[in-house]
């Protein structure tokens, strides 16, 4: 008859250092073990190094020399006969995505103990930013199937953000979640600081009036349409230079650059659909070299603004079928795509898109978003999308490289 198999769960603590993975992997080799799981941590020099393994001999004998071999490297190390394998062998079904400038440990417990309330595991945990917020992942288990989980596990979460003044996003685990490739942005107040409509305002002396009209049609009380029009009539007889004037003068969005970067090189295709205007955006389009613009186009005659649009109106149902539009010119599908936006008028793309992400949004698009931030750093985008600060920055470190690189001779 043969022996049975036990499963050996080891866990391995002390001061980082080299020659400790190698001193224990030896041990177990002498013991004919299988290895099923393995996750090693360094949190400021201090390790943490799990082993979960099948033991087809006498587990007490491993758990002997373990504890021998790994007293000659100086750390300890903890056997537990008999772990139970279920659990980190199969697959979280969520990614939770916790931000904050800082994450407290306050905040953290009641995310914790939130998750636990709805029944669900924090299967591992770990640190995605330290700059310009600190991002933690965990990758959790749900035992709620039901077609409404996603949501319910959202809305408990959400309630502890706002409590706590940190962000949470929830996504589903796995490949779909890494598999994103088409992003499209909101431009005013999403890609840059403040509202176009409203600089031009200010050029014709009417920027209180414009203001007053923007916040309502954000906050979804007056319809995008009729607004646009009301706003874009008080600049009536503005010289047309002052459009020059107002690109030059646009701020990007903290992060912006690092985030349209960093997304291109990771395969998306990048774009803006606004409800801004298309000669301010057109020149910010090239500077990042984003894929796609759909916007608004001024009425200009003997260069003079004549305080209306020409063309389709794009509006919140315009911003939904620019992605669609967008997203079947190179062959993505719509569950792979991410709309990032403000407010009411980008409801209807965010609803649309695989992710929608509210970005210091108006009430109303907060309700219906898949993740909301609430700090104003564009690059927080990456971290819901699974992108380290580590990645970021050894892309950048790798494509400075490369820059720096000289060419050989031609051949």
């Amino acid at each position: 008859m043969g022996s049975s198999v036990t499963t050996v769960l080891i866990t391995v603590t002390g001061q980082d250092k080299p020659g400790v993975t190698s001193v224990l992997l030896a041990a177990l080799s002498r013991h004919d073990v299988s290895l099923l799981d393995v996750e090693q941590v360094v949190i400021r020099g201090r390790l943490t190094l799990g082993v979960l393994v099948s033991c087809p001999n006498d587990p007490e004998a491993l758990q002997d020399e373990l504890e021998e071999a790994m007293n000659t490297v100086g750390v300890e190390v903890d056997v537990s006969i008999g772990a139970d394998p279920i659990g980190r062998a199969g697959l979280s079904t969520h990614a939770v995505v916790v931000l904050g400038s800082p994450v407290t440990a306050r905040a953290f417990s009641e995310i914790s103990r939130n998750l636990a309330k709805q029944g669900t595991n924090i299967d591992s945990i770990r640190g995605i930013a330290d700059y310009p917020v600190t991002g933690l992942e965990l990758l959790v288990t749900t035992v709620d199937t039901g077609a409404d989980a996603d949501a319910r596990l959202r809305t408990g979460l959400a309630e502890v953000a706002v409590r706590e003044n940190v962000d949470v996003a929830v996504e589903r685990a796995g490949l779909a979640r890494r598999n994103k490739r088409l992003i499209v942005f909101d431009v005013d107040s999403t890609l840059i600081q403040g509202e176009v409509i409203e600089m031009l305002a200010a050029r014709a002396g009417v920027e209180d009036e414009v203001r007053a009209v923007t916040e309502a049609a954000m906050r979804g009380e007056i319809d995008f349409g009729e607004s646009l029009h009301q706003r874009v009539a008080t600049l009536a007889g503005l010289d047309a230079s002052v459009i020059d004037e107002v690109g030059e003068s646009i701020q990007l969005t903290p992060g912006a650059r690092t985030t349209i970067r960093t997304l291109r090189r990771l395969g998306f295709h990048c774009g803006v659909v606004s409800g801004g205007f298309r000669q301010v955006i057109d020149g910010l389009a090239h500077e990042l070299e984003l894929d796609f613009v759909e916007a608004n186009t001024l009425e200009i005659i003997d260069g003079k603004l004549t305080g209306r649009v020409v063309g389709e109106v794009i509006d919140r149902k315009a911003k939904a079928v620019a992605l669609r539009k967008f997203a079947a010119q190179v062959g993505v599908p719509m569950e792979q795509t991410v709309a990032v936006g403000d407010g009411a008028n980008d409801i209807d793309m965010l609803n649309a898109a695989g992710l929608g992400v509210a970005f210091n949004a108006k009430p109303a698009l907060r309700e219906v978003a898949d993740a909301a931030l609430s700090h104003p750093f564009l690059d927080a985008v990456l971290f819901i999308l699974g992108v380290t600060r580590h990645e970021v920055e050894a892309a950048d470190a790798f494509d400075g490289l490369v820059r720096r690189v000289p060419l050989g001779p031609a051949v």
